[in-house]
């Protein structure tokens, strides 16, 4: 069954590899990722679909949280969530066709984002399912070309983060006991 995973990481060379590197080691392949900066530009935001039997998705969030420059995973699999995608779709069609074409677009809530004599480029959001619906109807107008971003994700829980405040570099960080070393 397929896993949706949110991940806060340190903004930092290698984070993406280290966490890629846990699944193909376990052998699960990743379906689709996504990265990008927060508000706070030294962390990133990960969402990871990937197919894992359901049995092991708690182990598997354990492992994520072990990992160096992880400060919080969420599997919003079955957590209130909303998850979107972005489809980028290229279709050649005859005259005859783009009225429909266009009718269906908006059925979709798609919108043209370039026209030519061949055809259209249209750009599209949405859950997963609905943009393989969209995907399907627009094959039957003629030649397609498709490209998908991968899910984005985020909780509907209220959940804050409470995260230290970053070390000055130069300066050492106080020993538990308050003592610098």
């Amino acid at each position: 069954m397929m896993q949706i995973l949110s991940i806060l990481v340190e903004n930092k060379p290698g984070a993406l590899m280290r966490i890629t590197g846990l699944f193909s080691a376990r052998g699960y392949n990743i379906e689709s990722l996504t990265v990008a900066r927060t508000l706070d530009p030294t962390l990133s935001r990960m969402t990871i679909a990937v197919d894992v039997d359901p049995k092991i998705r708690a182990q598997v969030l354990k492992q994520i949280n072990k990992l160096v420059n992880v400060l919080q995973v969420q599997d919003l699999t079955e957590a209130p969530s909303v998850a979107r995608e972005l489809i980028l779709l290229k279709i050649r069609a005859s005259m005859d066709a783009r009225t429909a074409i266009l009718k269906e677009a908006e059925i979709f809530g798609a919108r043209v984002v370039d026209s030519s004599t061949d055809g259209y480029a249209i750009e599209v959001t949405g859950d997963p399912e609905k943009l393989d619906e969209f995907i399907d109807v627009m094959r039957s107008y003629g030649d397609i070309q498709v490209t998908r971003s991968g899910v984005v994700a985020v909780s509907l829980e209220i959940k804050k983060l409470k995260l230290a405040p970053p070390v000055p570099a130069g300066v050492d960080a106080p020993e538990p006991n308050g003592v610098l070393q």
